[in-house]
């Protein structure tokens, strides 16, 4: 690939540029954390019966199981830890 010495210049500075905001990105933890059995057998699930059907199946038994919990009093934008509440 030919280029310039400006054209050189620009494309390492916007290759400093995207290595700078790669480097700068906020980690993105999961949701759930599932063992390695349980993702194991996901993607062994996915592989027979195809992507949608399992995502289609794992989101209906997570939505019944959280409909089992009183969530009322609790803002979808609330963050923290209720796992901390005294149990004396």
């Amino acid at each position: 690939m030919k280029a310039t010495e400006l054209e050189t210049k620009r494309f390492d500075k916007a290759l400093d540029e995207i290595l700078d905001l790669f480097n700068n990105l906020e980690r993105d933890d999961p949701i759930i954390h599932f063992g390695d059995d349980v993702i194991e057998n996901i993607e062994r699930a996915k592989k027979k019966y195809g992507d949608d059907m399992v995502d289609e199946k794992i989101n209906t038994v997570v939505r019944e199981m959280l409909s089992w919990l009183d969530l009322d009093d609790i803002d979808g934008e609330e963050e923290g830890n209720n796992e901390e509440e005294d149990d004396t």
